[in-house]
């Protein structure tokens, strides 16, 4: 009883505000307010076979399925998200989108057989710099929602590649192309991967991901990110 009127009180003087359009966010509202969600582009990718996600894997690697849930434009709430995401440390925040990704993808036939959950790895010392991988906040509140686990072992990124700002595609995957590698070779118990990433523009290193889990670790694969940005 007392905890409760000690966090009524701290609500009451100190309120949580909206991260984009700083609303005071209400019990059920968590980092970003319902309104500002709600406005967020959807792609309707979802149970689109033709969706241009998808269509940038076709004869490069074997993927199951891909889509984005929302669009990235310059100078957008998106990119304003992203932006705390990934350079103001709000993980919380990620994690908050990954559950608006997730509520979509239960509801899919396309991801169902989804049996493990893989994050984009970052290189260690990114990771460490920045103190997250804002792709596995994201996965986090995927996994809470369509109830299946996250490895964050399969897959690592031994080589710190440059940035892919401005990179064309093939610039793009030369880039990453060697820099990710299987942490272990043994055989899986799991079957099919949800792979997951916050933006995809040439989907280079996605591709090169992916290729990985089907090549050497024999998994189907599917793709899901939070943004789209068209190159």
């Amino acid at each position: 009883m007392f905890i409760k009127v000690f966090s009524d009180l701290y609500s009451t003087f100190f309120p949580r505000k909206c991260i984009n359009c700083g609303k005071n966010l209400d019990k059920t509202e968590q980092e970003v307010c319902i309104k500002c969600l709600i406005a967020l582009p959807e792609t309707n990718f979802l149970n689109d076979s033709n969706n241009p996600v998808y269509q940038k894997f076709w004869g490069r690697v074997n993927i199951e399925f891909a889509i984005s849930v929302y669009y990235f434009t310059k100078q957008s709430v998106l990119q304003h998200l992203l932006h705390q995401i990934k350079y103001k440390g709000r993980k919380e925040l990620a994690y908050v989108l990954g559950k608006s990704i997730g509520q979509k993808l239960k509801n899919s036939e396309n991801f169902k057989s989804c049996d493990v959950i893989v994050p984009v790895p970052l290189h260690p010392a990114k990771e460490k710099k920045r103190g997250y991988n804002q792709s596995e906040w994201i996965a986090k509140g995927i996994s809470e929602q369509i109830g299946a686990p996250i490895n964050t072992k399969l897959i690592q990124r031994h080589l710190n590649s440059k940035s892919q700002t401005r990179k064309s595609r093939k610039e793009r995957w030369e880039n990453v192309r060697s820099a990710f590698s299987i942490q272990s070779k043994e055989k899986t118990e799991y079957k099919h991967a949800l792979l997951i990433d916050d933006v995809i523009t040439t989907g280079a290193t996605l591709e090169a991901c992916a290729a990985l889990l089907i090549d050497k670790l024999n998994l189907k694969v599917s793709i899901a990110s939070l943004a789209y940005a068209s190159d």
